[in-house]
């Protein structure tokens, strides 16, 4: 799920609310020894562009 990830978030990265709804699934898919690797990627492709949105989503995942 972590590779379809990938593939997704870059496609919806086009419209702020369609991001948050893809991200939120893309997080609860993943395994959990594999959200910090999808937070890491998410913040290295999209912090510029979606900070709020990255920060929201990943503040409930221990770090």
């Amino acid at each position: 799920m972590l590779e379809y990830a990938k593939v997704i978030l870059p496609k919806v990265s086009f419209s702020r609310e369609l991001f948050r709804k893809e991200l939120n699934k893309c997080i609860s898919w993943v395994e959990t020894n594999q959200v910090q690797e999808l937070r890491a990627w998410c913040y290295n492709k999209f912090q510029k562009m979606y900070p709020d949105v990255l920060a929201e989503a990943f503040a409930n995942i221990a770090a």
